[in-house]
C-alpha cells in the first residue's frame, strides 16, 4: 500500500525538529554550567592538549586530550584511572562536559563521546575562552 501523500514531508519534518532538540541539547551555556557545577551535576573533560591545559582549566576538569579521547573512553576503567587519575565516565552519566579553547574541538568530542554511547555528552559553546573571560 503506499504511503499518505505528504507522508515523507511529515516524517522529515519530525527529524528535522528531533535534530534541532538534539542540537539545543548537546550545548552547554556559561550560566548552565555554573549551576550544574554549584550543584556537582557536571564531569569536565578538556579536550585541549597538555600544554594549553597546563597554562589555565576550569576547575575540577580532567584533561584528555581530543587525539587521545577515542581510546580513553574505550578503556578498561582501571586503566583509564591510572592514566588520566580520575573516575572513568559512565555511559548512563548525565552532563558528560567537554570544552576546548574556542568550541570546535569540544563539539569534535561531544559528537564522538555521543557515537560511543554517552547520551549525557555535551559541548560548553563558550569554551574555556569565555571562562577565562568571565570567571577567570
Amino acid at each position: 500500500m503506499p504511503a499518505a501523500p505528504g507522508a515523507d514531508a511529515s516524517g522529515i519534518l519530525r527529524l528535522a525538529v528531533a535534530a534541532r532538540s538534539m542540537a539545543r541539547a548537546s550545548t552547554v551555556s556559561l550560566p548552565e554550567l555554573r549551576s550544574l557545577l554549584a550543584l556537582g551535576r557536571a564531569r569536565l573533560i578538556d579536550v585541549r592538549s597538555r600544554e594549553e591545559a597546563a597554562a589555565g582549566t576550569i576547575p575540577g576538569a580532567v584533561n584528555i586530550p581530543v587525539t587521545e579521547l577515542e581510546s580513553a573512553l574505550q578503556m578498561e576503567p582501571a586503566a583509564f584511572q591510572a592514566l588520566y587519575s580520575a573516575e572513568k565516565p559512565k555511559l548512563e552519566d548525565e552532563n558528560l562536559v567537554f570544552f576546548c579553547q574556542m568550541g570546535k574541538r569540544g563539539f569534535q568530542a561531544m559528537q564522538l563521546a555521543r557515537g560511543l554511547g554517552y547520551a549525557g555528552a555535551c559541548n560548553y559553546a563558550g569554551a574555556y575562552r569565555e571562562w577565562l573571560e568571565k570567571e577567570g
